[in-house]
């Protein structure tokens, strides 16, 4: 695993920071202030009832600043702070004692001072032998036998496949279309990308889901895929053509994007009836389609995703056995009723972002589509990579996927990252990818 490398990984994601333009809350680019908050363990993590304690500076146009006030709260990861206080900094610094849990997990750390009359925040998260967290969720008996008669009615559906060349996503090296393909039931369609080396060949492929939301893509932050030799499909899940105009999307989103009106909580109350049904047993069917592509190696089917597309790349491994390799960063919809444990459940975070989710019916729902029952199910060697300041993705849920994987994994653990990854970790994935090609 990476682990060895945790030290020289953090600190280049810290330097990142100084040079780097970041959609990321900690730090914001070109911001006057710069907060830099430093754990006494190199890897942020400790022990079940170790303390943590977490030095912090700040600094103003680069120089420390000293006697300003900071507000600081201290809590398990996602929940209610169980402490609260002021300090001043003290030759530009101040020492927090973060203290510690008795059982695995993460504590967070979050911070706030008032610089010339704005507000400045930064928070930071250490984890307590993560390596030990377990899931709350429990799976069904039937799962298997759920998902085998479900993948089974969809395969039976007419294949239909329409590809438009896009020349604005094309090249001398790698040729895009873009793809429509019947899936899930007749008259139900999804979209994607899908990027091809140009040279003759036969090549490994990668299907690569989406990220959660209602929003325009495009293959552009993958082409170098098929730059390097692989074919990819960037896949979108909704039906809804990936290159309409942002303001389309916007309507779209939302009508049934957001809240309890989100797809992610439609027709939780029943099995037969959720909406990421669709999501689910759409992909073998983009798998067909890579498959009969001339140029495919015949071998080599890798899913690969960040946050939902994470997630459903997971699934996918679990589902489908043509899946050879599966790469995930910080993968959401796991262990989504973790909350009901006492600690930081999954995204969507039903628990505390929506209202009415606490049912038997929606509890029970959650069970046949949670990533950690897939993750039971994977058998192929599996790549993870997550950040512990990810508020979005927790690296609770990340690391309780991680430990249920029972099978050749790897562990690309960034601790400073919030919910992204950088352009390097995008090109390890790659590699990663590129290593499994047999």
């Amino acid at each position: 695993m990476i682990y060895k490398h945790l030290k020289q990984i953090v600190l280049l994601c810290f330097f990142s920071f100084l040079i780097l333009p970041t959609v990321a809350q900690n730090n914001p680019y070109r911001s006057d202030v710069l907060w830099v908050a430093t754990p006494d363990h190199d890897n942020w993590l400790y022990q079940v009832n170790e303390n943590a304690k977490v030095t912090v500076n700040v600094y103003h146009y680069g120089m420390p600043l000293s006697d300003i006030e900071i507000a600081y709260e201290i809590g398990p990861e996602l929940l209610p702070a169980d402490k609260k206080g002021l300090l001043v900094l003290k030759n530009g610094q101040a020492v927090i004692s973060m203290g510690t849990l008795n059982q695995p997990g993460f504590k967070a750390l979050k911070l706030s001072a008032n610089i010339n009359g704005k507000t400045y925040k930064h928070h930071i998260k250490v984890g307590y032998s993560p390596e030990k967290l377990t899931p709350y969720t429990q799976m069904p008996d039937d799962f298997s036998a759920f998902w085998q008669a479900e993948l089974k009615q969809a395969e039976s559906v007419p294949y239909s496949v329409e590809r438009t060349f896009v020349p604005e996503f094309s090249s001398d090296t790698v040729d895009c279309y873009l793809v429509k393909i019947q899936a899930y039931q007749k008259g139900q369609y999804v979209y994607g990308y899908l990027t091809i080396p140009k040279k003759p060949g036969k090549f490994a492929a990668v299907i690569a889901p989406p990220g959660a939301g209602i929003k325009p893509m495009t293959p552009e932050k993958h082409l170098f895929y098929a730059e390097s030799g692989v074919i990819r499909f960037d896949m979108e899940i909704h039906g809804i053509r990936p290159d309409l105009d942002r303001a389309t999307y916007n309507e779209i989103s939302a009508a049934f994007g957001k809240n309890n009106n989100s797809y992610l909580v439609n027709g939780l109350d029943n099995r037969d009836n959720y909406y990421m049904k669709k999501a689910y047993l759409s992909m073998p069917r983009v798998v067909d389609f890579l498959t009969r592509l001339p140029q495919w190696d015949g071998k080599n089917m890798i899913a690969q995703g960040g946050s939902q597309g994470g997630a459903l790349a997971l699934v996918l491994a679990g589902l489908d056995k043509r899946i050879t390799a599966v790469s995930a960063n910080h993968p959401a919809l796991s262990d989504m009723a973790g909350y009901k444990a006492g600690r930081a459940g999954g995204y969507p975070h039903l628990f505390t972002k929506f209202s009415g989710m606490d049912t038997p019916e929606k509890l029970k729902t959650l069970e046949y589509y949670d990533v950690v029952n897939f993750a039971r199910l994977i058998d192929v060697p599996s790549f993870i990579t997550w950040g512990f300041n990810d508020d979005t993705c927790p690296p609770t849920t990340s690391y309780i996927v991680y430990n249920t994987l029972d099978t050749e994994k790897t562990a690309l653990i960034t601790p400073v990252n919030e919910h992204w990854v950088s352009t390097e970790t995008r090109h390890v994935i790659l590699n990663w990818i590129k290593d499994q090609i047999k």
